[in-house]
């Protein structure tokens, strides 16, 4: 499979991952100028950026950039002097492993959108819709007349925004809290809103996650209008509350250190390791491997 075409399909199962560029390289390297490569969060790469030392260090920035949301030029350097072009802003990494050369190599981060499920076929869920994706945000609908099982969120939606005006809404909002959404929003006024939340016997950590009336309090009064107000109370959760896309599950890279040199090694499937007396130890590469093993057995 070709790179942007594994690219679009991690993004339409919304799964993070970074792209990595070699945008400059300095003899003698095994990668390119042009070279790509795909970073996932367990720490595998598909594609070539570099040796097995030069992946160390690329896994390791790559991690990082999935944790900041941030894009990172890195520099990898061998130990030593070396003349290499200035970066201003780039990440300099030395890393021992390389027995020369030195690679430039741009690190995008690809996180999903929020995702924001509505619920009902009223016309405000229909303008909230539009808006939602004007800003950016994905959105999933259930346009019938929702049930629980239909309205089911995924793992890593971000909001839940009910408006059927009526429906199974308490069961709505149970099974949104119990799928762990944090902000869950009901289109209702204030009385109506307030009778559907008290029946529902929550806690003051559930009541938190439910705002009824949803919007922030501009005086809406349209379809358009209190579309406006919710889309804009989800962004000030986003960048002012702490909402986040909330991650699906996956198995998380680990570090270790190489025994023989002392690199910190951020393991993946491809790096190298070995088990001696039920003890397992990951090397930057082959050779330091080798060399341990060598040194263990004596031979």
């Amino acid at each position: 499979m070709k790179m942007n075409e594994r690219a679009v399909q991690l993004v339409r199962t919304r799964t993070p991952f970074v792209h990595a560029t070699v945008v400059r390289a300095q003899q003698p390297t095994s990668a390119h100028a042009g070279d790509e490569a795909i970073l996932l969060q367990d720490g595998t790469i598909e594609g070539f950026v570099g040796g097995q030392c030069a992946q160390n260090s690329v896994r390791k920035a790559a991690l990082g950039a999935l944790q900041s949301h941030e894009s990172v030029l890195l520099r990898v350097l061998p130990d030593g002097d070396l003349q290499f072009p200035e970066a201003p802003g780039a990440t300099v990494v030395v890393n021992p492993c390389l027995s020369g050369g030195a690679l430039e190599i741009f690190l995008e981060p690809q996180i999903p959108a929020p995702l924001v499920r509505i619920c009902g076929a009223t016309p405000i869920a229909d303008v909230l819709a539009e808006m939602c994706e004007l800003v950016g945000f994905e959105v999933q609908r259930t346009v019938a007349e929702a049930t629980v099982a239909e309205a089911d969120s995924p793992a890593d939606t971000t909001a839940v925004v009910i408006a059927s005006h009526g429906g199974p809404e308490p069961e709505l909002i149970r099974a949104a809290l119990d799928a762990g959404v944090e902000y869950i929003g009901l289109v209702a006024s204030r009385v109506r809103g307030a009778s559907i939340l008290e029946g529902l016997g929550l806690t003051d950590v559930e009541r938190a996650r439910v705002r009824t009336p949803v919007g922030l309090p501009i005086g809406a009064k349209t379809s358009a209008e209190i579309a406006v107000s919710i889309v804009a109370q989800v962004i000030q959760a986003i960048r002012k509350g702490g909402l986040a896309v909330p991650p699906r599950p996956v198995r998380v890279a680990v570090e270790a250190l190489d025994p023989v040199c002392g690199m910190t090694v951020t393991v993946g499937p491809d790096t190298p390791h070995l088990t001696l007396d039920e003890v397992d130890y990951w090397f930057c590469g082959s050779g330091c491997r080798t060399s341990f093993a060598a040194a263990r057995t004596g031979s």
